[in-house]
């Protein structure tokens, strides 16, 4: 099963595949799509844009996203909700189930710690699917978020099979 994670941001999303079977994982891809400068709306676009020309270079399975917290600053805050839309829109448009992680539910996952900081999520994930060549802390998020969805649907799995 190949699963996508995605780390929503404005100006920089991060994604990443894995590979899912039974409790294996394996890396298979990650990156940065990078919205630039520009008008609002050229931004979300470019989103769109590059999320979709990601999503149709695999045949996944499953896409997840992080879920936005919230900050001070109400506009940062609505226009990461508007990237995060987009980020929700294409794997939907491409007719993936999308779920959804809060942060702490991700870090715990991935390193038992619900406040983990940025480099704990980046070594925990070197640990995890060896030989993955990550050289963003997007990417990482992103491939964390993956991760931990897989972890979720195992879970699930397990429990529907025992009943």
């Amino acid at each position: 099963m190949l699963l996508l994670g995605l780390d929503p941001g404005l100006r920089n999303t991060g994604w990443g595949v894995i590979e899912a079977e039974s409790n294996r994982l394996r890396h298979v891809a990650n990156g940065v799509v990078r919205s630039g400068a520009g008008p609002l709306a050229e931004r979300l676009l470019r989103l769109h844009q590059g999320l979709t020309r990601v999503i149709g270079e695999y045949r996944l399975d499953g896409a997840a996203v992080e879920e936005t917290f919230m900050n001070r600053d109400g506009q940062a805050t609505l226009k990461l909700g508007q990237a995060r839309g987009i980020v929700m829109l294409v794997p939907a448009q491409a007719g993936l189930p999308v779920a959804e992680y809060a942060a702490n539910t991700i870090k715990k996952s991935v390193v038992g710690y619900g406040h983990a900081d940025k480099t704990q999520i980046g070594h925990m994930i070197s640990v995890l699917l060896p030989g993955a060549d990550v050289t963003t802390a997007d990417a990482a998020d992103a491939l964390a978020v993956a991760v931990c969805h897989a972890h979720h649907m195992a879970t699930s799995q397990r429990l529907e099979a025992a009943q």
